[in-house]
């Protein structure tokens, strides 16, 4: 954990407040974990057993329905695959909302689509509850770290109730506007992303086959203009990042198919404003063959694979 987050767990101990997680995959986990570590009574639920069972390991504690978890509750994050899951969860009929104590504040920080995120606005809101729409980036290593980046959408008030939680999970925290917009934030961050991704899969080929050492090459990109995060982060040949998927398989950390999701959300937005995206639309279709291929629950780091010829492009 760095310097930065073990102060922020310091600072937020003094501010114990109890906290519902919903969702409990490979960033709702360490997310809930860190705000135990800094003193809060958090209970997560999540559908799947393995998943609740790999909470409790990391001292989450857990119920055995969300409408246990948000018992009594000041705050509820939820962390879910998509927008259908987070109204399902929170507007359905048995749902959060109908289970949440009054004065309870909802925060959700899945990647969802931004009509979703101002609509969760108006339903949550409706039903007297504050609301942020809070997605987060820095991949799972970042969310183990409690170095997120938040993008927090919403009243400021809503957040400032929030901050000593956010804290505890985050590196920064940056309100960007109103209802929606930190999803807003979120989507046009990931395309960015994913089209660096693939940058960065065809650049560590290119140099290998132009008889770089990998090593080599990585420490001079990384200090020179072809530096990022993904760079540095996700390297995709072995042995040059320890911390790189490609060092474990590319199991776990930033899957294709949630890459494809996201960026989908992003052409989606693009297609909505009249914003032509045609290097994304075209990192859409590598993730496209890599899902057709098998490989859509490896890291998208992956995408190396498809470069080098490990793995053959479908014909079109």
């Amino acid at each position: 954990m760095s310097g930065d987050a073990r102060r922020h767990h310091t600072r937020t101990k003094e501010f114990q407040m109890k906290v519902a997680w919903i969702g409990l995959g490979n960033m709702g986990t360490p997310m809930a974990a860190n705000l135990v570590a800094a003193g809060h009574q958090v209970t997560g639920f999540d559908l799947s057993e393995a998943a609740r069972d790999h909470a409790a390991e990391q001292n989450v504690g857990v119920a055995t329905s969300a409408a246990e978890a948000v018992k009594d509750v000041d705050v509820v994050f939820t962390m879910l695959p998509a927008g259908k899951h987070v109204k399902s969860a929170l507007a359905d009929a048995g749902g959060i909302l109908d289970h949440l104590p009054a004065g309870a504040l909802v925060v959700d920080s899945s990647t969802i689509d931004i009509t979703t995120a101002r609509e969760l606005h108006e339903i949550v809101t409706g039903r007297g509850f504050p609301f942020l729409d809070a997605p987060v980036s820095g991949g799972v290593s970042g969310a183990q770290a409690g170095t997120l980046t938040f993008m927090v959408g919403g009243p400021e008030e809503n957040l400032e109730k929030v901050r000593p939680l956010i804290e505890a999970m985050a590196g920064r925290i940056f309100h960007t506007g109103g209802p929606g917009s930190g999803q807003a934030a979120k989507c046009a961050n990931n395309m960015m992303l994913a089209v660096n991704m693939a940058g960065l899969a065809e650049g560590a080929v290119l140099a290998e086959r132009l008889g770089l050492d990998p090593k080599v090459f990585y420490d001079l990109a990384s200090v020179s203009s072809g530096e990022s995060w993904a760079l540095r982060t996700w390297y995709p040949v072995a042995g040059v990042v320890e911390t790189a998927a490609v060092n474990r398989d590319f199991e776990g950390g930033f899957a294709v198919n949630l890459m494809r999701k996201d960026l989908g959300l992003a052409l989606e937005a693009g297609e909505s404003t009249d914003t032509d995206l045609p290097v994304a639309t075209m990192v859409s279709t590598f993730l496209d063959q890599m899902i057709e291929l098998g490989w859509g629950g490896k890291d998208t780091a992956s995408l190396v694979r498809l470069v080098d010829g490990t793995i053959t492009r479908p014909e079109a």
